[in-house]
């Protein structure tokens, strides 16, 4: 069985990881960065129609400004980050489990959405509805992050930072396997690797779908 690298920061680390045992698979928690707040003011809530959330981070983070954003609707990205925004009082207007650009594809165009965020945000692609970002957390990248055995693994990249990073600290690089969750997350992890292949949406599920695939294949020697 080829190892599975989760390099996602925690909680969303142990989340994948359940999900990779209840497949089969063999995951390892490697997390490239640790999830830290930031200091933030939330603006008067009467000037958005919802807040746009990408991830349940920006929840568990935000601390108490969410208290006077509870009001307005949340949009959510993932089924964890509408239920992150549930536990904290807020009513879901909708939720996206394809990625940000089709969530907001999807609603009214002319709404104006606050998006609490991390300080690394990939601007979505959708030219409407208008967005106001204000980062809420940051991730941290972890100095000497302990990898492990390597060789022949199956790497899940969530994120084009994670990419980037895995990039710097990955060793036999010709042997591990790219799992991205998007084209610009593969992107990102540059070239070298055993293969490089995109989930066929912007999920965990469907990250994990893919991993198992490429686990199924021969591990280079």
């Amino acid at each position: 069985m080829r190892r599975v690298l989760v390099l996602r920061p925690e909680p969303g680390a142990s989340a994948t990881i359940a999900k990779a045992r209840a497949m089969g698979l063999e995951p390892i928690a490697v997390p490239l960065f640790t999830i830290e707040p930031v200091e933030w003011a939330a603006p008067d809530p009467t000037g958005f129609d919802g807040i746009l959330l990408t991830s349940a981070n920006a929840v568990r983070s935000a601390g108490e400004g969410l208290r006077e954003l509870r009001a307005i609707p949340a949009f959510a990205v993932g089924q964890a980050t509408a239920e992150a925004a549930r536990q904290a009082g807020f009513a879901i207007a909708a939720t996206g489990d394809s990625g940000v650009d089709r969530l907001l594809g999807s609603i009214d165009p002319d709404l104006h959405l606050l998006h609490l965020c991390g300080e690394d945000r990939q601007r979505p692609a959708t030219a409407k509805p208008r967005i106001t970002a204000v980062s809420v957390y940051r991730a941290v990248s972890v100095e000497n992050p302990e990898l492990g055995e390597t060789k022949g693994a199956v790497a899940l990249i969530h994120s084009p930072r994670a990419g980037r990073r895995f990039r710097e600290v990955a060793p036999n690089r010709s042997s591990i396997a790219i799992a991205a969750i998007s084209p610009a997350a593969a992107e990102a992890s540059g070239g070298g690797w055993a293969a490089v292949e995109c989930a066929a949406e912007p999920t965990d599920d469907a990250l994990l779908a893919l991993a198992a695939r490429l686990c199924e294949k021969p591990a280079p020697k």
